[in-house]
């Protein structure tokens, strides 16, 4: 299904919504800015409700009265939009001339999101990764080398997870860089352990910073079969940093604990465990989710976590795990402004953190659901559930 305004609309955002987004704390206490939240996500509602004919619809069958969002639960209560939906349709509040980028998600079961931004979507995402990294003490006027563990991009290539690993070599003038999941062709790639495994040997002599962006199942493997090999472990130069992001994509039978993975990347790499970053998103839902120094996933200012009953949706108290549930009234190009994702998580309430410079709530993913295209969301969720 493609459901989109039948002409240009406006490129008018709500002053609500534009004064929330401009908000530069990263991290503050949610009832710093509840009011406003409130506010802008009742005027992004009645903004797609105006503008997409399908969220209308979808929104009218849930009994959804924009003037009537006044209150904290009266926005938990917006029904949330599916992340699997953007899956099989094509979904936008923007007519197609407007749209700037066009983006999918990485596909773990073979079937992709499809995700569209316009000018004003792409500049604040860009504006609070920007305010989160900067608080993470990731940005570096020396230059880096990158090894860089997604897919190598080519033209016409519309991975979300190449996106976001370009954008974070931003942060840090590139030396050299090398993708490990090479493209060669007829829109396949192909990992090259070969060439990755020798540009961390070259390196590590030099005394260039190193930065490891992508996904971790691939530094994992790497680190893996050096170990099979024998070779020794590595010190990269000071300054080196782990960025991860993507998750493990297919591989999640073979991935391991955080705690045990940061230690072999200290281990084999000389990364001290506070410098293995961790970045938790969608192209359904582009707001960053950057771990603290602790390797907690905090809710950043401009968005509230919500952990789903797997059955009903409706809100979880924290420490009980269910689906996890996005809130943000940043985005005007797609009716993604309250989304469930396939992912199990649990929340952990604010100040249950030590780190004071991190206020608020912050969730741990306990694995996905719905894995296989012909079992419910549902189904397997209260079957991993069982196990956690």
């Amino acid at each position: 299904m493609l459901d989109q305004p039948s002409a240009p609309v406006s490129n008018d955002i709500p002053d609500s919504v534009r004064q929330f987004c401009a908000i530069a704390e990263p991290y503050v206490a949610d009832e710093k800015y509840d009011g406003l939240f409130i506010e802008a996500m009742r005027d992004i509602t009645a903004l797609h409700m105006e503008r997409s004919p399908w969220y209308r619809r979808f929104a009218e069958q849930a009994g959804v009265k924009p003037e009537r969002i006044r209150t904290m639960a009266a926005v938990v209560a917006l029904p949330p939009v599916h992340a699997n939906f953007f899956k099989q349709h094509e979904i936008r509040s923007i007519h197609e001339s407007q749209v700037k980028t066009h983006l999918t998600s990485s596909g773990t079961t073979g079937q992709k999101s499809q995700v569209f931004f316009d000018e004003f979507t792409l500049k604040w995402g860009r504006v609070m990764a920007q305010h989160e990294m900067v608080w993470r003490g990731v940005p570096d006027e020396r230059p880096a080398h990158y090894l860089l563990n997604g897919y190598e991009p080519y033209k016409g290539f519309t991975v979300g997870t190449s996106n976001t690993t370009a954008y974070l070599m931003s942060y840090a003038p590139a030396a050299e860089t090398f993708w490990s999941l090479r493209y060669v062709g007829d829109g396949r790639h192909e990992l090259d352990p070969f060439g990755a495994d020798a540009c961390l040997e070259r390196w590590a002599a030099g005394t260039t910073p190193v930065r490891i962006l992508g996904f971790p199942y691939y530094l994992f493997y790497l680190l893996e079969r050096r170990r099979a090999r024998r070779q020794p472990d590595l010190r990269l130069p000071a300054g080196s940093l782990v960025i991860l992001g993507g998750g493990w994509k297919g591989h999640a039978d073979k991935s391991i604990a955080k705690g045990k993975f940061y230690q072999q990347i200290k281990q084999q790499l000389g990364i001290e465990e506070e410098w293995v970053i961790e970045i938790f998103g969608s192209v359904e839902h582009s707001v960053p989710y950057t771990d603290c120094p602790r390797h907690h996933l905090h809710q950043p200012t401009w968005s509230r976590v919500v952990i789903r009953d797997v059955k009903t949706l409706a809100p979880v108290p924290d420490g009980t795990p269910g689906f996890l549930s996005f809130l943000s009234p940043y985005i005007p190009a797609t009716p993604a402004h309250s989304v469930v994702m396939g992912d199990l998580a649990v929340r952990h309430p604010a100040g249950s953190c030590p780190l004071a410079t991190y206020p608020t709530p912050w969730f741990e993913i306990l694995g996905r659901a719905g894995t296989s295209a012909n079992r419910s969301c549902a189904a397997a969720a209260a079957e991993l559930l069982k196990t956690n």
